[in-house]
């Protein structure tokens, strides 16, 4: 079944910070999930037809004259609905309850006392629980129709609902992991108050999505932009699998690659390989450092990075011949970093955001642009990818480019492509398990005084940075043995010309992001 197709719950997006997670926790119940704008018209939302509605969180007061809203037509539409937070203050507002300041605020792992125990939503917790708060205000008095589900000891409606009208309603955060209950809310909700079947799963998504992509593309030629990330390849292979030698992928190398990284590259997905595609490698190198030059604001070094792209794609697109598709890597954690609605940017992604107007191509193609990267790895697996490529160290678009603080030079790159191999080198022979997270070396702006021998050396430092995650939205610095970093910092001093110091970062995110810039 295509996602036009399937049955579907929507976020819509009031500003919260774990709107990700919300997604993340319907879909691990094999339900498709779609954050939208809250100004996602009623209109926009009776033609797709979902089984439920999500509201989020947000930092507005919903009596505030500035508040983000929706228009109350969306509780009597018959569809259920789940407001989270600020949702839940919004829905109570809309239908006439009462929202004020809270007498006390709650932050943190917060007790719960479940009131209701034939509640449809939250009626199998334990009758008392610890769930994640994050509110000023709260609901003071609930609409007409609503009763109480929860409370705490500071908030008195910590949960409400009217099951007549398939309307529910929690103060507390449910998706995140810090409310141990949050995965029984969402599988009810799902479940037995949605009425979804759970049919969203990887083997028909890449059944279908062949041949959503035959019918589209028909006798067409595609252009693939290839990496040889986990993203850019389970494209191509979907794309192979879907037209064949319809389909170009251009892999441009452009000097931000790691260690190895092109030949590597060309060795899978060149004529040698496995694939039925068209392979065209492009030595770039030279070309985007002088592009580069004297550049070091981070977004600036995305948006040279992401249109220099597009301008050389266009121009091997000119020497093949016809091309009528761009086909992208992009997943969904690009599509919500960048901005849904009004929603802030956290970074921009040269893989969103569609073609520039002097680009000869007909439209993009997009496999994956809603899935996260734990489905895109299952894609994988399901196309027949080796794991080994499947599992692959995740590596962003612009490259080194963002693990290069400050301007980008052929020696900066340098240094950070030697001392990244040499870290995961030693985290190979150590046995650190490194498959469910991230690990890279970066190279600092700060260069400071060393003693090397008996010479004084002025040099940059190296960041090592490791970090676990499950969904790339949210992450926790890898633990790695002290040893290790210890054989890591020795080995990048020694033998990597230009640096004398080496530092671990420990930021997990957020507040940080898993890349530097």
């Amino acid at each position: 079944m295509q996602v036009s197709e399937q049955e579907k719950i929507i976020v819509l997006d009031f500003g919260g910070q774990y709107k990700q997670l919300i997604a993340r926790r319907v879909r691990e119940n094999h339900v498709f999930c779609e954050i939208l704008p809250y100004t996602t018209s009623i209109e926009k939302i009776r033609e797709m037809a979902p089984k439920g509605i999500i509201l989020t969180g947000g930092p507005d007061s919903v009596y505030a004259p500035d508040a983000l809203t929706c228009s109350a037509e969306l509780f009597s539409l018959g569809i259920p609905v789940l407001g989270i937070c600020y949702g839940a203050q919004l829905m109570a507002y809309l239908l006439g309850g009462t929202v004020s300041h809270a007498p006390a605020s709650e932050y943190g792992h917060t007790e719960v006392i479940v009131d209701d125990g034939a509640s449809p939503l939250i009626g199998n917790w334990e009758k008392q629980t610890s769930a994640w708060m994050s509110h000023t205000d709260y609901i003071e008095k609930v609409p007409e129709g609503f009763h109480i589900t929860a409370h705490t000891e500071v908030c008195p409606a910590a949960g409400m609902e009217d099951v007549s009208r398939n309307l529910y309603a929690v103060q507390f955060h449910p998706e995140v992991v810090h409310t141990p209950e949050g995965a029984k809310l969402f599988h009810n909700f799902v479940f037995d108050i949605c009425g979804c079947a759970g049919t969203w799963k990887m083997d028909s998504f890449v059944e279908s999505t062949v041949k959503a992509l035959r019918r589209e593309i028909g006798s067409g030629k595609v252009l693939c932009a290839l990496s040889g990330g986990v993203d850019s390849s389970v494209c191509a292979v979907l794309l192979s699998k879907a037209v064949g030698k319809q389909l170009t992928c251009v892999f441009v190398d452009h000097g931000l690659l790691r260690k190895n990284e092109g030949d590597e590259v060309a060795a899978v997905f060149g004529p040698d390989g496995p694939y039925e595609l068209n392979f065209v490698r492009v030595n770039a190198q030279e070309y985007f450092y002088r592009k580069l030059a004297g550049v070091t604001d981070p977004e600036q070094k995305r948006k040279i990075i992401g249109s220099e792209f597009i301008n050389v794609f266009e121009k091997e697109a000119k020497k093949i011949g016809r091309v009528d598709f761009l086909a992208q890597g992009t997943i969904y954690p690009d599509v919500v970093e960048s901005g849904i609605g009004k929603g802030a940017v956290i970074k921009s992604h040269h893989n969103v955001g569609g073609l520039p107007e002097h680009v000869d191509f007909k439209e993009i193609v997009e496999p994956l642009r809603m899935l996260f990267k734990d489905e895109v790895r299952r894609v994988g697996l399901e196309l027949g990818i080796p794991a080994k490529l499947v599992y692959r160290q995740p590596f962003p678009g612009p490259g080194l480019g963002i693990r290069i603080v400050g301007e980008v030079t052929a020696e900066k790159v340098r240094i950070v492509q030697e001392a990244d191999y040499i870290y995961r080198e030693e985290l190979q022979k150590a046995g650190v398990d490194t498959g469910s997270g991230q690990f890279f070396a970066a190279l600092s702006n700060m260069r400071s005084v060393g003693v090397m021998g008996d010479s004084r050396t002025y040099d940059y430092a190296v960041v090592l940075r490791g970090v676990i995650t499950s969904d790339f939205m949210t992450a926790e610095a890898a633990k790695i043995p002290w040893n290790v970093l210890q054989t890591c910092m020795n080995r990048i001093i020694n033998e990597v010309r230009g640096v004398n110091r080496v530092l671990y970062d420990l930021t997990s995110k957020p507040p940080g992001t898993i890349e530097f810039e």
